[in-house]
């Protein structure tokens, strides 16, 4: 559940004074779309993105001389002057649910992630995001299968299909209780580690809780 285990370690990063130029060329390069702007200790100054760069290039209705010589003064500027200075970050014992929240919050791809002296130590990204929870819901697990139960509201509703699962001898590694939303009802969702779903849909419904097909009006 932390960054630490997730993110990129050592992750390459650019000085305050290196040039717009070069910047664009570490992105070409190595096909990111983050780096962190640090000084020679490596403590964060702030973060360059391809938007950053690309935001700081002419537009192309300028005229062609005009845009030139625009082009030639933007490569030659540091990238301490297009950078983003007062930026979120994380720590190697920020929590996954941290990251998801701060990364939505601003609509960011990616965040640099800071030990306690302020140095880089890592980047984290949405895409690893995506792949941590992967992981933890199980995702592409041999036999993996998620399964929507209709909440009845019991308290030991959850204790009660732990002891369908293991009576029945269906192995799973996931269950989660959603209080719900606007749209959808509270519901738990089991993963489950089977090719043989119907029997356990059975098994669930002799346990007297509903399997939930959503009902699809067009």
């Amino acid at each position: 559940m932390f960054v630490h285990y997730y993110m990129t370690p050592s992750p390459r990063t650019i000085g305050p004074d290196h040039t717009v130029a070069e910047a664009i060329e570490m992105l070409n390069t190595h096909k990111f779309r983050h780096i962190p702007v640090v000084d020679d200790q490596r403590v964060l100054l702030g973060m360059l993105t391809d938007r950053d760069l690309r935001s700081a290039t002419p537009s192309t209705v300028a005229r062609s001389k005009e845009r030139a010589n625009v082009e030639e003064a933007v490569a030659n500027t540091p990238v301490s002057v297009v950078m983003t200075e007062d930026c979120l970050y994380l720590t190697p014992m920020s929590t996954l649910d941290r990251a998801l929240l701060l990364l939505q919050s601003k609509n960011i791809g990616a965040l640099p992630v800071l030990n306690e002296q302020q140095q880089v130590v890592g980047i984290f990204s949405a895409m690893d995001l995506m792949k941590a929870y992967t992981g933890l819901f199980g995702l592409g697990e041999k036999g993996s299968a998620l399964i929507s139960i209709e909440d009845n509201g019991e308290p030991q509703a959850l204790s009660a299909i732990v002891q369908v699962m293991e009576d029945n001898r269906i192995e799973f590694t996931r269950l989660i209780r959603s209080k719900g939303t606007e749209k959808e009802n509270p519901m738990i969702y089991l993963r489950i580690n089977t090719y043989n779903i119907r029997a356990v849909h059975r098994a669930i419904e002799a346990a007297g809780f509903q399997v939930h097909v959503p009902k699809i009006t067009i």
